[in-house]
């Protein structure tokens, strides 16, 4: 990663396009509104949280890139709420990531903040918005289309479709899906699952791993000729969850040259938080220990940044104290600086995912 860049945090998942269609959440307005229209309900926000992430809140916290979901919840979630869009089948799937979608192209059309990055020309044009001279109102957002889950690809080849209008990473599994086994749901890699990943290498898209099952998690490192991350995944040394990555899953990514995006779920950095818990019980600095874990586990600072999901279904109540919103992840500029050098703390902070969208974005 070129020390050239400019010095921003790269998030590698926000759930921004799920919380405007299903919370009605409005991402152009700074997270404190949404608590005040949302009348800081805690009770009645269980499936949200309060709101930490707001595009005012993402520019305030030097957040020059974030990787924006798409998000379809299967009927058989054990999250799903009465009345919450499901799907039941890929084309319902189907649906409902292209709901969000085309939200976000509205996003982008409408708001001169933020660019959809589909090019290597779009990151560039983002990361020059960051230069040493631009001014606090000519920064911009590049938002990077993830989708979370496969489902929404109705049969391997159609892949190319969601890639032209600018899906560029996909995670094959959230629980299972028809591709791989998931959280909660062991199992290997479908047949459509192989095919899948010769489609996405096919396209050098960005493959995640986070929430896929650990066999199909080996054989997607093996198999897979593309760029890997695990967008949102913290050790299971910390918290023991098929959901987190043991240290051989961890060591086997750094191998591949991938990156770690750190969750900032209190319960996935001290496995015995619970939601009744003292507010300082995790602080932002047990989060730095995370991060310095998976560093000295793989011998270097190049395979872990930021994956918050820090809008994926909790709140402020449920994050490392003292951070409140979003724009709080800029005070782990400082603390990493404690135990980093300077070319290292850019590398956690935004540089190792810029690395990858560099290896994967075409021309």
């Amino acid at each position: 990663m070129s020390s050239q860049h400019p010095l921003i945090i790269v998030d590698a998942h926000l759930d921004i396009a799920f919380n405007h269609v299903v919370h009605r959440r409005d991402f152009r307005q700074p997270a404190l509104k949404t608590r005040q229209m949302e009348d800081n309900r805690l009770e009645q926000l269980k499936d949200r949280g309060l709101a930490t992430v707001g595009l005012p809140d993402v520019l305030l916290g030097r957040i020059g890139v974030a990787f924006g979901t798409l998000f379809a919840e299967p009927a058989n979630s054990p999250y799903i709420k009465t009345g919450q869009i499901s799907y039941q089948n890929a084309a319902q799937a189907y649906q409902i990531a292209m709901t969000q979608l085309d939200y976000y192209h509205r996003l982008a059309d409408q708001d001169d903040r933020v660019i959809l990055i589909k090019t290597q020309a779009d990151l560039k044009t983002v990361l020059a918005s960051w230069a040493d001279d631009k001014q606090v109102g000519e920064h911009k957002l590049g938002l990077m289309i993830s989708m979370e889950g496969a489902d929404p690809v109705i049969e391997p080849k159609q892949v190319e479709e969601w890639y032209e209008r600018g899906v560029r990473a996909i995670g094959l599994a959230w629980i299972n899906t028809r591709y791989a086994g998931g959280t909660g749901h062991p199992g290997p890699l479908t047949r459509e699952g192989h095919e899948l990943l010769g489609t996405m290498g096919d396209l050098n898209m960005i493959l995640d791993l986070s929430h896929i099952a650990e066999k199909a998690y080996y054989e997607a490192v093996d198999e897979y000729v593309g760029p890997i991350i695990a967008s949102h995944s913290n050790p299971r040394r910390f918290y023991e969850s098929d959901r987190n990555l043991s240290d051989d899953m961890i060591r086997r990514l750094a191998e591949r040259g991938g990156v770690i995006g750190a969750v900032m779920l209190n319960k996935f950095i001290n496995g015995s938080w619970q939601r009744t818990d003292p507010r300082d019980k995790v602080r932002i600095e047990h989060l730095v220990d995370i991060i310095d874990y998976i560093c000295q586990l793989v011998g270097d600072a190049k395979h872990v940044g930021i994956g918050s999901d820090m809008d994926g279904g909790f709140g402020a109540e449920s994050i490392p104290y003292p951070m409140n919103t979003i724009t709080d992840e800029w005070m782990l500029k400082d603390l990493l600086s404690k135990r980093y050098d300077a070319a290292d703390v850019q590398a956690i902070l935004g540089g190792n995912f810029l690395r990858i969208l560099e290896q994967s974005l075409p021309s």
